[in-house]
């Protein structure tokens, strides 16, 4: 069997109830000390827009776990961030 049979896709995403200051801070770590690369969400790249600090957070926020997650990174973000089952890109506009 194959890593990718049996196994939920799973998306690391920001929350909804967490405010935006505190995405921004959680959105800094991670294109920081937390090693993601942000460069998709920079202006003139396809996830910049929408330019909302929601969507890039998830976008960074997802880029993170699922290059780090085998090797103990969290979805957590300081509560900032959720697991989802469902493929955001499905239903973010």
């Amino acid at each position: 069997m194959s890593a990718r049979q049996g196994q939920v896709k799973q998306w690391c995403i920001a929350d909804e109830q967490t405010p935006d200051d505190i995405l921004h801070i959680a959105l800094s770590w991670a294109c920081g000390l937390g090693g993601a690369d942000c460069t998709m969400i920079e202006p003139n790249k396809s996830c910049y827009i929408p330019n909302r600090v929601r969507d890039h957070a998830s976008y960074v926020f997802n880029s993170y776990w699922q290059n780090y997650k085998k090797h103990g990174g969290s979805c957590y973000f300081n509560t900032a961030a959720m697991v989802i089952d469902l493929n955001p890109s499905m239903f973010m506009i």
